[in-house]
């Protein structure tokens, strides 16, 4: 029997939250066994699991690599002599429940800018988690907007957005209600998100992607099939 283009569209947003929960639960796991430090996972996870060390490790080494690359990305100006700090700018696709952001706050090394996007039944369960935890919300600063019902947070330096990104003509209009400065650097990420979307999809986010003129901008694309 044949699937309608909506059932699939349901389809894959149902396997795209299910795997943002499930490398949570791995984060979680990878956390608790000493590979790495994100103080903020646990509050995104309900059920705790003990993944093998072999997963541990995989995530372990994600993480590492793309940190490896962000502190280059943001520590750039610093290592040149008499050179002021730039403003930069981070563009996370499909981010789930990544806590980077807060991470970086806990670190000093923060962007001037850091937006996150995602589908809105993601956003939405984050942005809740976020209103219900003074340990986030702190990081926001007092003028922060959030609202679980729009799936959205809106603070001076952080944004959660929701959007399809199959639909690239309303990513122009996320971008801009997020404030994205074309002249700045930007590193964009699309960690283990392409992978799931239809070919002719990614070749449309890339082709975005590629027409959107950032100054000094990295795209980072990872299509890890390992889990």
């Amino acid at each position: 029997m044949a699937t309608t283009p909506v059932a699939d569209s349901r389809s894959n947003r149902a396997a795209v939250q299910a795997t943002n929960d499930d490398a949570s639960a791995s984060k979680l796991s990878c956390v608790k066994k000493g590979y790495m430090k994100d103080d903020y996972i646990y509050l995104f996870v309900r059920r705790p699991v003990r993944r093998s060390p072999i997963i541990n490790r995989g995530y372990f080494a994600r993480w590492a690599a793309l940190r490896k690359l962000l502190f280059q990305f943001l520590d750039y100006d610093s290592n040149i002599e008499g050179k002021c700090d730039t403003k930069k700018q981070i563009l996370s696709f499909g981010a789930g429940f990544d806590t980077m952001y807060f991470q970086l706050q806990d670190e000093g090394k923060a962007p001037f800018l850091y937006v996150e996007l995602d589908f809105k039944e993601v956003t939405s369960k984050k942005a809740a988690i976020i209103e219900t935890s003074s340990q986030l919300r702190e990081k926001l600063g007092a003028t922060a907007s959030i609202s679980p019902e729009n799936g959205e947070v809106l603070s001076d330096h952080y944004k959660l957005l929701s959007v399809d990104l199959r639909d690239t003509q309303k990513l122009d209009d996320i971008i801009a209600l997020a404030g994205l400065n074309p002249s700045l650097p930007t590193f964009i990420i699309a960690e283990c998100v392409l992978i799931y979307l239809d070919p002719e999809s990614t070749r449309g986010i890339v082709s975005w992607a590629s027409k959107i003129v950032f100054n000094s901008s990295i795209f980072l694309i990872r299509a890890d099939t390992s889990g």
